[in-house]
This record gives C-alpha cells, structure tokens and sequence, in this order.
C-alpha cells in the first residue's frame, strides 16, 4: 500500500498477492477535509433507553420482550433523556437524591424528585403534602411513595434486560431462569431513607480470608461438585440445582483440599464446617441480599401511598411494613422461606409492629376524642347558663 492512503481512491498494487481487501465509503459521511461525521442525536428516543432500562413480571408469560414503562412523566409527553440527561463527559444522571456526593455534573442537583418539584423544572407542578407529618420525608425518599410496583403481601418475581437479555434472540425465557430478582423491596438506602429496591439473594462458593467472605474460582468449585452436585439442571432450564445440606457438607470437604476455610453462601447465611467435618451455619455481612434502588414507574398523586390515609401502611396487615420477601436458594429446605419487609428497613420489628397496632383503635380514639368533646362543651354550656341565670337574678334584685 502507498504512505498515504485515500479511502475514496483506493491504489491497486502490481502484485495481486498484496492488495488489500477493496472497501467503498459513502463520501456523504465525511467532510471536505476527509473526516467522519457522526450522527449524534441530542435527544435520544425512549426506545433506545428499552433494550438495557426495562424489566417484565415473570408472572406474565406472554409479555413482550420489554415494556415500555408506563411511568407518569411519559404520559405527560416527556422523555427518558429530559430527566437522565448528560454533559460533554457523558456522564448520564440518575436523578436521585444526594447524587452530588459521587456526581460533579452540575445537571445532578436539579435532576431529581425536588429538584424538579421545588423548582418547577419542565413544568413540574409543586408537591401538597396537607396533613402529612414531617418525619415521612426525613425517613422515606420520594420513591417509597410514588414509584416502582405496589407493594403486596409477597414480592414477585421480575425479569430485566440487563440481567436476562430481553429482547435478544435465543434467550432462555422460561419463568424459572437465573437470576431470580423479586421486587419491590422497600428496605434502607443508603441514606438511611427507605426506598423500593430490586433484591437479589446471592448463592456461591467461597473461602473465608481475614474473617471476609471471598468467592472461589469456578474452576476450582466444578472440580471439587462435578460427581457431588448435578449441574445439569442449570444447562436446560436456568434454575439453580437441587442441593441438600448433605451435597454443601461433601463440597467444602473436597475443597479443603485446595482452599483454605471453604464456605457456602446462600439464603442469607453462610455454611462451613467444624472441625469434625460437620456442618453449621451462621449469619454474615457477605451473605446478605444484594439490593439495588429503583424509581420507576412513577406513579400519579392519587395513586400513591398514602393518598388513602395512614391506613395504606400503618395497620398490621400492610405490607409496606410486613409484606413477606421471598428467600431464593438452591436449598430445597429454603425453598418455601420469606422474611418480613421490615427486617431489611433498619427497623426494630416489635417497635414498628406495636406502633402499627395502635391504628387499630385510632378510630376509635377519634370516636371517643368527638364524643368527649362534646360532653366537655355540654357541661361547659350548662354552666354558663347557671352563670348567666346567677348574673340575671342578681340584676334583677337590683332593680328592685
């Protein structure tokens, strides 16, 4: 080939052996000084958010490969990128709150729940909260209230684009594959505020090193479980396999043969052996569910939580405080196991329950509170008439 080579005028060689493959540029796509033009669109159309931003309910078989997020701002007109926007660095926005402590995109500020609601950005009308106590919005974020799918007396299982390739063809779509994500999980972020997140429990094997959980190479784990543990479930239908307590007990002891304290993590404990080769468990910090906040979709005023009076989650059968959140494990002696919402919410269950119960008789309370208000005005009114007839007797032997 010549030093300098002109994409539109390509140089034939002598030797037939040397020429390079031939490729024909359309000229449209370069400028006059020979430089690509790209054909950058300022503001992205929401379906390009779908292929990697969507989620479905494994509980709806037929659903589309994705969904378009049925979220309120979409239906006011506006799209994924007036809200997720980004600078010259592309670094795209959140649009969650405190995003500024890892964000210097100045956009970050005014991209979230109150920057818009608070400064009227793109028309946002201003949040009323009448009748509301204030120690909600120092202990909830706005998408506790607003956003993500209705809390229920279980969690259910979904399905996302990024962590099962929806829309892509050959995936496997049955309803059991990996990995299992329920939602919504109204637990503490790490603000300390509770917020609905997407939950995931992990299950792996691992050695403990300085006291922390570390995962094993798979390698390794298929070496020491391929005659112990039937991996072929996995291969045909997504799910995890079938494990006993008795498999966990055979693997960590054909691993002690390469790693040093092997463990196993699942259901939110972690399995080790005794110095008898015995199986316990115990609870760790590497054993707890992975959880991740989400904020949509987002739904109107009338539709939140609340918006039908404290009862929406302060009685005891309301799930934003006891619904069950399903434990996902390979142990056919978990299968069936849940925990309670409020157990990830930093919460002290007894407290939060109690207080719950005393809305029970609130109406009652009210009830009583009217009934004794009226009886205290009663007496006070048959008072002041004895008061006034005392005034009248005495002006009238006066005027005598």
């Amino acid at each position: 080939m010549p030093e300098t080579y002109d994409p539109f005028m390509p140089e034939i060689l002598d030797d037939p052996k040397l020429v390079p493959p031939t490729v024909t540029y359309q000229e449209g796509a370069f400028d006059n000084k020979k430089r690509v033009l790209l054909d950058i669109v300022k503001k992205a159309p929401d379906n390009r958010c779908y292929f990697c931003h969507s989620n479905v309910k494994v509980q709806e078989p037929n659903a589309p490969n994705w969904t378009a997020d049925e979220d309120v701002h979409l239906a006011a007109g506006l799209t994924c990128v007036d809200c997720h926007r980004n600078g010259l660095d592309h670094e795209i926005i959140r649009g969650y709150e405190n995003e500024t402590s890892v964000s210097a995109n100045p956009l970050a500020v005014s991209s979230s729940c109150k920057g818009c609601h608070t400064e009227g950005r793109l028309g946002a009308p201003q949040p009323r909260h009448a009748g509301i106590p204030p120690v909600h919005f120092e202990s909830l974020s706005c998408t506790a209230c607003h956003s993500g799918l209705m809390p229920q007396q279980k969690t259910q299982r979904i399905k996302t684009s990024r962590a099962h390739r929806l829309g892509t063809h050959s995936v496997n779509r049955s309803a059991e594959a990996l990995p299992h994500i329920v939602s919504p999980v109204f637990a503490e972020q790490s603000d300390g505020k509770i917020g609905p997140h997407n939950l995931i429990w992990p299950a792996f094997w691992a050695s403990l090193k300085d006291g922390e959980v570390v995962p094993i190479a798979l390698e390794l784990v298929g070496k020491a479980a391929a005659k112990i543990v039937d991996g072929g479930k996995v291969l045909r239908s997504g799910d995890w396999p079938d494990l006993t307590t008795e498999q966990i007990a055979k693997v960590l002891v054909a691993l002690k043969k390469t790693v040093a304290e092997p463990v196993y993590v699942c259901a939110g404990k972690v399995y080790s052996l005794d110095k008898k080769d015995q199986l316990v468990e115990d609870e760790d910090d590497g054993a707890k569910p992975y959880l991740w906040p989400i904020a949509h979709d987002v739904r109107p005023a009338a539709q939140s939580l609340g918006s039908g009076g404290c009862s929406d989650c302060h009685t005891t059968d309301k799930p934003f405080f006891f619904g069950r959140v399903d434990v996902d494990s390979p142990l056919a002696s978990e299968a069936a196991s849940t925990i309670e919402m409020v157990e990830l919410q930093g919460l002290r269950p007894f407290y939060t329950k109690a207080f719950a119960f005393s809305f029970v008789f609130r109406p009652w309370l009210k009830i009583v509170s009217f009934v004794s208000c009226l009886l205290i005005a009663g007496v006070l009114l048959l008072y002041a008439l004895k008061a006034l007839g005392c005034v009248l007797k005495v002006l009238s032997e006066e005027e005598k």
